[in-house]
This record gives C-alpha cells, sequence and structure tokens, in this order.
C-alpha cells in the first residue's frame, strides 16, 4: 500500500492532471498528504479533478509540457522533487489523422520535461508513462520487457520515441527516470467517449446501441486507472529506495486478455442491457493483438493488482451511472 511517510509534504508534479490516469493519481497523492503541482493544458470541467473538488487542493500550472521555460520555472520555483509524467495525445484515431500534434505532445514534451528535470538539482525520481503501444506490433504473446519497441503508426511511433529517450537520459545522464507500460486504461473520469468502455456504459445509459468500431475481434489488455495510480506511486516509492531502478521498464497488466466484443458484451451484462452491438469494422492502423506480462514489475517491485476486471468494470459503471445524474446528460 501507499508509504505515506515517504508523500508526506513532498512536492510532486504531476502532468497531464486533467486526464484519466492523472486525476486518480493526484486523488492517491492528496490522500498521502503530498503538496501536488498540477500542470494543466485545458480546462476539463467534467474530469475528475474537477468534479471531486481535488483542484481546490492542488497548485494548478496552465501550460504545456512542451514549453521548456514554463518546466523549468515549474520544478525550480515548486522545488519539484518527485515528477509523475503523464501528459500526452492518447487518443490513437487523432494520432492518425493529425500525427503533428501527436509527436509535439508526446515526444518533444518528454524531452522537454526530461531536460528540464536534468537541470533541477530537486528532482529526485521521474515516473514517465509509456505504454503497451511503444512495442508496436510482436509476433510473439505477451509481451515482455524486453521485446524491440518498434511502433509504426503514428500513435505507436510517439510512444516508442518517448520511452527510448527517457531511456536515453538515463542511461547518458544518470536521470532518476523508470518507464510504465501499461495496457488499455478504463474507468471512472475517462471523458473520451470513442473509447469503447465509456462509450459503450454512455450508449447502455441513453438506451442506444453501442458502437464498435473494428471487427470487435482485436484483442486488448484493460487495465483499472485505480490499479494504475497505485502502481505510478508503487514505482516512485521503489526507485527512491533503489536508484538502480532508473532507466527500468515495467509492464503492468492485469494479464487477462480480452476482445473488444467480450468488453462490451460484459458490459452489457453488467448493466442489465439486451442492446446488440453496431459492429462498424472501419477501424486502421491498430494493432491487432496487445497482452502484456507484468511479472517483471511483480518479481522486482512486489506489485499485484487490486482490481479483477469485473470489479473494475463495476467501480466505473458506478461512476458512470453517478456522472451522468449529476450532470443531467440522460434527459
Amino acid at each position: 500500500m501507499t508509504n505515506r511517510e515517504f508523500w508526506r509534504d513532498r512536492s510532486v508534479l504531476v502532468t497531464g492532471a486533467t486526464g484519466l490516469v492523472g486525476s486518480w493519481v493526484v486523488r492517491r497523492l492528496l490522500e498521502a498528504g503530498a503538496d501536488v503541482v498540477c500542470l494543466v493544458r485545458d480546462g476539463v470541467p467534467g474530469s475528475e479533478l474537477a468534479r471531486s473538488g481535488m483542484a481546490a487542493q492542488v497548485k494548478t500550472v496552465q501550460g504545456q509540457v512542451q514549453d521548456q521555460p514554463l518546466m523549468e520555472r515549474v520544478l525550480g520555483e515548486y522545488e519539484v522533487q518527485t515528477v509523475i509524467h503523464l501528459a500526452a495525445q492518447t487518443i490513437v484515431g487523432v494520432a492518425n489523422r493529425n500525427p503533428i500534434s501527436t509527436f509535439e505532445s508526446n515526444i518533444a514534451g518528454t524531452w522537454v520535461l526530461l531536460e528540464a528535470a536534468r537541470r533541477s538539482p530537486s528532482v529526485k525520481q521521474i515516473v514517465m508513462a509509456s505504454s503497451d503501444k511503444a512495442y508496436g506490433d510482436q509476433p510473439i504473446l505477451p509481451y515482455t520487457e524486453d521485446a524491440p519497441l518498434q511502433g509504426r503508426h503514428p500513435y505507436d511511433v510517439s510512444k516508442s520515441c518517448a520511452d527510448l529517450i527517457a531511456q536515453s537520459y538515463a542511461v547518458s545522464y544518470g536521470l532518476p527516470v523508470v518507464i510504465t507500460r501499461c495496457g488499455n486504461f478504463y474507468g471512472g473520469g475517462d471523458l473520451n467517449w470513442n473509447r469503447i468502455i465509456p462509450g459503450t456504459i454512455r450508449s447502455v445509459l441513453r438506451g442506444t446501441r453501442p458502437v464498435i468500431r473494428s471487427d470487435g475481434q482485436y484483442i486488448r489488455d484493460y487495465f483499472y486507472v485505480e490499479d494504475g495510480a497505485h502502481a505510478y506511486l508503487t514505482l516512485a516509492e521503489q526507485l527512491a529506495h533503489n536508484p538502480a531502478l532508473a532507466g527500468h521498464a515495467f509492464n503492468f497488466s492485469n494479464q487477462i486478455s480480452v476482445t473488444v466484443v467480450d468488453i462490451v458484451q460484459k458490459i452489457l451484462a453488467a448493466m442489465g442491457s439486451d442492446l446488440v452491438p453496431d459492429i462498424r469494422n472501419e477501424a486502421s492502423n491498430e494493432i491487432r493483438e496487445q497482452v502484456l506480462d507484468a511479472s517483471k514489475a511483480q518479481t522486482m517491485l512486489d506489485w499485484s493488482p487490486l482490481f479483477t476486471l469485473d470489479g473494475g468494470l463495476e467501480r466505473t459503471i458506478a461512476w458512470y451511472r453517478d456522472f451522468f445524474a449529476s450532470e443531467g446528460k440522460l434527459s
């Protein structure tokens, strides 16, 4: 569990704090007594950070992660000790349509932040979010951390590049950075409705057929967001006690492979719906099968997920029921 002694009064910068993972990371940090600084590009009123009232409990910096002077100012003025770097453009379809903005955010944003951290005397730990997409399409499943990073499509390439840049800063400059490669995050607070889990839940609540953009047979490794937040904090704590972890990458996963059709059917069953999915088979530039091996994190970090897939889906559905009821978005 979270080491409150480690986090109490610790100055922590969270980039991408209004995102799905960022909001839950901030929640855990506040519960542990950390002094949280959030980098926010755009205001997102419906985000968990805003809805929960957490935004009033943190220091907020408005700006973009690829702004070098801003990042150096933030790390210096707030004497940041730990960085949890989550800021990214995370939607595959957006990356396919507009690769430049994705490259700027995901690749340039990574080197800017790491360079600012290299110049800062106060930064002691950096946890950087890569992705299972950094592996690209691999012939052997599940992926281990030894698999080559070989993204081919824009989003995947952006994560491969950012991952390698982080490794280079650890090896070349001794920067205390570790890398996470997680499966497809899901959970309350994801407002990207073109993602299959929030999109399906919203469709059921509105009584419309959920849309599956692919043929439904793509295999993914779905990872609950509260498990992700737990993993990020655990990794920062472990890095503080074991600096030799710098440069390492860790897969985090429930190690369960599920097709898109299967996850939609699980949601429909959990919500008592008899709606039939609308399978459009329109997806392109996406990896067919992705499953992660998390044994390295289990062995080296003594980490294990706190939630099952069904347990995470239950909590997620409850969040969206409350969200739509409170926002009056179903009438």
